[in-house]
């Protein structure tokens, strides 16, 4: 008895340890950001103007985001830029034209960026590959994920905005699908938020 009283004393310690990290690591929003989306929810959303640091990365889609964090962080470390989330991955268009499974979708070129807080700052120095851009407002459709950072659930959640799409002939595809990344990599994957969106705009405005 005493043994299984001392492991579940164990199980609550880490797990409100987990739970006080999940909380203390997630960095804050760009200003006027809406929260994440709630897991499993499809829902539409408006963002407002932001200002990026971005890397073009081109290779396989699966290796994007890691490939472009380290020096994304160097980018705003040497800047002095606090961090934010979430972090963004904006994929090529024929992910979500050819659906899961095509070849087409191994290869490409996405753009990874880090968010700045507000669109008024302005990074004194740029390393080779950096650049710094600003996204015009917005509207998404945008379903929310809790579950690992892997390409094969950004192609899985993709598929059913393009479901959504095809029952929403209202709206039309605006721009690149993307992925948004709300915890840092010490969060557990069981705990970590993403949102998968594809901007949109009205049939006739």
């Amino acid at each position: 008895m005493k043994s299984q009283a001392l492991l579940l004393v164990l199980g609550l310690l880490i797990l409100a340890i987990l739970i006080g990290g999940y909380s203390a690591v997630s960095a804050p929003l760009p200003e006027g950001f809406p929260p994440p989306t709630p897991s499993g929810k499809i829902e539409v959303k408006q963002y407002p103007a932001y200002r990026s640091g971005t890397i073009t990365y081109e290779g396989k889609l699966d290796q994007a985001t890691n490939a472009a964090f380290e020096p994304l962080y160097r980018h705003i470390s040497s800047n002095k830029i606090a961090m934010t989330a979430p972090v963004e991955a904006r994929y090529p268009l024929v992910t979500l034209q050819e659906g899961p499974g095509s070849k087409l979708n191994e290869r490409g070129k996405t753009e990874v960026s880090f968010l700045y807080r507000n669109p008024d700052i302005q990074p004194q120095q740029l390393a080779q590959g950096i650049n710094v851009e600003d996204h015009a407002p917005m509207t998404v459709v945008s379903i929310g994920i809790k579950g690992p950072y892997s390409y094969t659930i950004y192609q899985h959640y993709l598929e059913q905005l393009r479901e959504w799409l095809t029952q929403h002939p209202g709206y039309t595809v605006a721009g690149l699908p993307r992925r948004f990344f709300y915890d840092s990599p010490f969060i557990p994957d069981s705990l970590k938020r993403s949102d998968v969106q594809i901007p949109i705009n009205k049939v006739g405005s």
